[in-house]
């Protein structure tokens, strides 16, 4: 058994900003329901009240089993729909809408989208990432320094029909030179978006005509959206930034650029790949739509673009080398900065690009670790074993026991991501006895989160030469204390949660807002004041967790080795 006892205090290196008096934050998608929506919430920045929230539901497609898609034109017309809300909202809050000065787009960065300029239609769904932490968040920046909902898109998981397309591709790497993974900092995985656009060029009809007859656009969600927003088939921008190029294995993290020799290896043709621009200048200006009423937020500029995690690293702000953070949703994402430097990991994590606030200002990167599955256990427990009717409920049931009794779960649905990279991998609970019942399963379904990142963080240190001192926290999942405080006994270090854990929002409306041409938002390290954080402390001694983490490994080696071919591919007519 364990304290829950919590602690508060300032944390100077997280902030927000005195010189705005107020700020809106948008969607919050809910992560553990078998639908997903967009959710705004309007905060006072000063006192981070909540002074309004609107949601719209987007629906996912399950065509097949390991399939999952969504409807490119619902996400837009939420997009619309959001907007058209938001808008009414602000008035009845007598903020006056034409204060509105940028518009910010933060994506789930690999669902991948293909779609005719011509006609702007979709070419087929929008084929997801395997795996997804949270929302996508378009958000508008505000003259008063405002940031305000304007769209918003869903995310959806687990998708593994490339896992073939895959296996065919890692035959033709030499194994001396992995020249995909030099150049992208990425391994040849499912979870990537350049092998979903191989699928669909082999699969679907009507992509392969449209790129055959030069009407064909690819992008990430991102790309879509800002298409569509400013104007579409009539001028619409096809652009997406350096954060998400850099998830879509063809973008040379080095040059910063689109690498002719993986479009080669990949057979992509180029000409349909969006401009890669920084995470933070003027893309292009907002477009009247027959979906908006008035022609709302016509002519604001859209001036910020960033994948959400790295959205989630700027809004926590960790701008210094070697800050870190963690997004807990359905999947967890450890991301710390490395500043200026490529460091390339050789404990299974990920080189990706942080962000560039600006055309003319310096590249950063990162070391990402990824969780697949996190907030999806509690799904699982409750819409597939029925042992809770609430996500919430969770946290009532482990604090019943306040221990796992030995019971170890390892929730591999879909194979191990970092450090492991096993597709092999599937679920085991293990440990079990008679005296075992559902608040200790509960509670080892917590532990295996935390346990998981662990072996991130250690990943990441042993790359990085320097521990950790804390970890900086956000996403849906943060507001289980039971959760925090496991967290932090497991790491043996502080967990640190901002008291508004929106910070994907957040971080979109900081590059939106500090673009070139708006200057509304400034993010000069003079200009930030403390905010009140929430901070776990370590509640066990440094020999339990070890030997609680050593008996995890063990677990996660037995899951191991059940599989050794995902479902087969099948075409689309």
């Amino acid at each position: 058994m364990f304290n829950f006892e919590r602690r508060k205090r300032k944390e100077d290196k997280c902030a927000a900003y005195r010189q705005l008096p107020m700020k809106i934050l948008p969607f919050f998608v809910e992560h553990f329901t078998t639908r997903l929506h967009n959710l705004y919430k309007v905060f006072n920045s000063k006192t981070a009240e909540l002074l309004s929230h609107h949601q719209v539901e987007i629906k996912q497609e399950f065509p097949k089993e390991g399939w999952v898609e969504q409807d490119p034109k619902e996400i837009l017309q939420s997009v619309y729909e959001c907007i058209e809300k938001t808008c009414e909202k602000l008035g009845q809050l007598n903020i006056d809408i034409s204060n509105i000065k940028a518009i910010g787009v933060s994506n789930q960065r690999e669902t991948t989208v293909v779609w005719d300029k011509l006609t702007g239609e979709p070419l087929y769904n929008a084929v997801a990432a395997p795996v997804s932490p949270g929302p996508s968040v378009p958000v508008a920046v505000v003259r008063s320094g405002s940031s305000v909902p304007a769209a918003g898109t869903s995310s959806v998981w687990l998708d593994l029909r490339t896992q073939s397309t895959v296996e065919n591709l890692s035959k033709r790497i030499p194994g001396n030179n992995n020249f995909v993974k030099s150049k992208t900092g990425l391994p040849l995985s499912t979870y990537f978006s350049a092998v979903k656009l191989r699928w669909l060029l082999d699969n679907v009809r009507k992509v392969q005509k449209a790129v055959e007859e030069n009407r064909a656009l690819f992008g990430t969600i991102d790309s879509w959206l800002i298409w569509s927003l400013t104007g579409g088939v009539n001028g619409g921008v096809h652009c997406t930034d350096v954060t998400n190029a850099s998830r879509t294995m063809l973008f040379n993290i080095h040059s910063l650029e689109w690498d002719k020799e993986l479009c080669e290896f990949f057979e992509i043709p180029m000409e349909i790949l969006p401009n890669v621009r920084s995470s933070s200048e003027i893309y292009g200006l907002m477009k009247i739509s027959h979906s908006l009423k008035a022609g709302a937020l016509e002519g604001v500029p859209i001036s910020g673009c960033l994948g959400d995690q790295s959205a989630a690293l700027v809004g926590q702000m960790c701008f210094q080398d070697g800050q870190a953070k963690n997004t807990y949703g359905t999947g967890c994402f450890l991301l710390c900065n490395t500043g200026h430097k490529c460091v390339f990991s050789e404990h299974g994590l990920l080189t990706t690009v942080a962000y560039k606030l600006g055309r003319d200002k310096p590249v950063y990167y990162a070391l990402e670790g990824s969780v697949a599955i996190a907030g999806a256990v509690i799904r699982w427990l409750r819409d597939n074993l029925g042992i809770i009717k609430s996500s919430e409920e969770i946290e009532k049931l482990a604090k019943e026991v306040g221990t796992s009794y030995g019971c170890y779960f390892v929730p591999a649905f879909s194979g191990l991501y970092a450090p492991y990279w096993e597709p092999s991998a599937r679920g085991i609970i293990c440990g079990l006895t008679q005296f075992t019942n559902k608040c200790h399963i509960a509670f080892a379904a917590l532990e295996a989160v935390c346990f998981q990142t662990r072996e991130i963080l250690d990943a990441m240190n042993r790359d990085c030469g320097i521990p950790l001192s804390h970890l900086q926290v956000d996403g849906g999942m943060t507001s289980n204390k039971i959760l925090m405080q496991l967290q932090a006994d497991i790491l043996y270090i502080p967990v640190v949660k901002p008291s508004m854990p929106e910070t994907t929002a957040l971080g979109a409306a900081m590059a939106a807002g500090a673009a070139e041409g708006v200057g509304v938002w400034s993010l000069e390290p003079e200009d930030l004041s403390a905010v009140t954080m929430e901070r776990f402390e370590p509640q066990i001694n440094a020999e339990e967790s070890e030997i609680r983490y050593s008996t995890w490994k063990k677990a996660v080696m037995k899951s191991m080795g059940w599989v050794t071919t995902q479902s087969p591919e099948s075409g689309i007519p």
